[in-house]
Formats: structure tokens, C-alpha cells, sequence
């Protein structure tokens, strides 16, 4: 690891020690809008991803555990790390039957073809995605997946919080967060050498919906990811792959 990397880690560190107390609040996930949208990504990767008893998952960036309490209940195995101590220590006071682990995405502690499938949410935007998506190829045993849902850069109030420094301390958005367009992630995935790579735009609820308007809003939000254009301003990006 050179300087430069220590120093970005460093910081991701020290801004979640900071934050770790109201965390959920900076990422969104705990107002009434903000469940409905943690509960649909979770299904997603319990789904995408076949998690169930008997499969060996790898949870990446899994912060307070608000994944994780999800994703256990299926009955399979889950490891859940994490690069800040503090968001661990949260997630393990709360949670039993899972494997934590404080450890850095980019230099994965285990062996190769370990894992049937790693999945995570709103992490890949944290870290160096070249040396991380090899990382997680690695440890993927041959034909297994991954799914992630990760800040689509299209979508407008994203752009803003990425290119507006104000705006980006104001909504908590640690030092070098990014988000990502869509057809430069598949590329990337590609580049490592996955295989049936798909990356989809989705989700235009947003969490501070009023609890009245959610259905609305929800119910329009699916509409329009499937018209054309439209749907690539969407808040967030689905993206799913195959080692082959």
C-alpha cells in the first residue's frame, strides 16, 4: 500500500469515527422512504445473488450492519467486513451469527474461490474500483456472482453533492466518495474478466418522500425506470456479474 492509499483509507476512518453515531441518517436509510428503499436493495441481493442456507456470502462495506441483519435471516453463511472500526463495532453489538471483520476491500484476507457469491451496497464508490473488483474475482469461486448497488453520477442531486464541495460536507459524503455512470462500470467489469454483466439504473424514491407519498412516488419511480432516458437519471445503479 503507498502513501497515497494510506492517507485516502486514513481519512474514510476518520470521517466515519466522526459520523458513526448518526451515520444511517447521512446515508438515508432511516426514515420511512429510506427502509422502503433498504429493503427492496436487500431483496435484490438475497434474490440476484441465490443467498440462502448452505451458500457462503462476503458482505463488502457492510457499515452498521443494515444489510447484513438482512441478509443472515436467509440462513447462509455471512462474512460482513468493513474498513471502520467504529461502523463494526455498531454492527456486531446488534448482530450474532455472522463473521465481522475489520479489513480493507482492496487487499482481501482470504483465499482464492472462497465465496459463492460477494455483494454490497454503496461501497464501490469508497475505494479503488480496478484493485477492488480484482480483489473480489479472487476470492468468487469459478461461476459465482456479485450484486451491488452503487450512486448513479447521472442522477441529478447525486452530480451535485460529488462536484459541490458545500454540498458535499453539508449531506456527510466522506473525502473521496464518487459515484459512477453506468457504462464506465461495466467496463471496468469487464476489464477484470467478468462475464454477464449488467448495470441498471433504478430507484427514484427518494428518502425524504413524505410517508403519505411514498406508494406515489414509488409506484412512478417503476414506471419510469423502464422508459428509455429517462430512467438513466435514476438515483442508483443495479449492477450484477458472473465470475466465469
Amino acid at each position: 500500500m503507498n502513501m497515497n492509499e494510506k492517507l485516502r483509507k486514513g481519512k474514510e476512518i476518520e470521517h466515519w469515527r466522526k459520523f458513526k453515531d448518526v451515520a444511517e441518517n447521512f446515508w438515508g436509510w432511516g426514515t420511512p422512504a429510506g427502509q422502503k428503499r433498504a429493503e427492496r436493495r436487500a431483496q435484490y441481493l438475497i434474490k440476484l445473488a441465490d443467498i440462502k442456507s448452505g451458500r457462503r456470502i462476503l458482505e463488502v462495506g457492510c457499515g452498521t450492519g443494515i444489510y447484513t441483519e438482512k441478509l443472515v435471516k436467509t440462513g447462509a453463511e455471512i462474512i460482513a467486513i468493513d474498513l471502520s472500526p467504529d461502523l463494526l463495532a455498531k454492527a456486531r453489538s446488534k448482530i450474532v451469527n455472522v463473521g465481522f471483520l475489520e479489513t480493507d476491500l482492496e487487499n482481501l484476507p482470504f483465499s482464492d474461490q472462497n465465496f459463492d457469491a460477494v455483494v454490497g451496497v454503496s461501497i464501490l464508490h469508497h475505494v479503488n474500483v480496478e484493485k477492488a473488483l480484482k480483489e473480489i474475482k479472487r476470492v468468487l469461486k469459478s461461476g459465482g456472482s456479485i450484486v451491488f448497488s452503487e450512486p448513479n453520477m447521472l442522477n441529478p442531486q447525486i452530480f451535485a453533492e460529488r462536484k459541490i464541495n458545500w454540498l458535499r460536507k453539508a449531506m456527510g459524503d466522506s473525502p473521496n466518495e464518487t459515484a459512477f455512470f453506468r457504462w464506465r462500470l461495466a467496463r471496468a467489469l469487464r476489464n477484470v474478466g467478468f462475464s454477464e454483466i449488467r448495470v441498471k439504473p433504478f430507484d427514484f424514491l427518494h428518502p425524504l418522500t413524505p410517508k403519505p407519498f411514498i406508494k406515489i412516488v414509488e409506484r412512478l419511480g417503476f414506471a419510469i425506470e423502464n422508459i428509455p432516458l429517462l430512467k438513466e437519471f435514476a438515483g442508483s445503479l443495479l449492477i450484477t456479474a458472473t465470475r466465469p
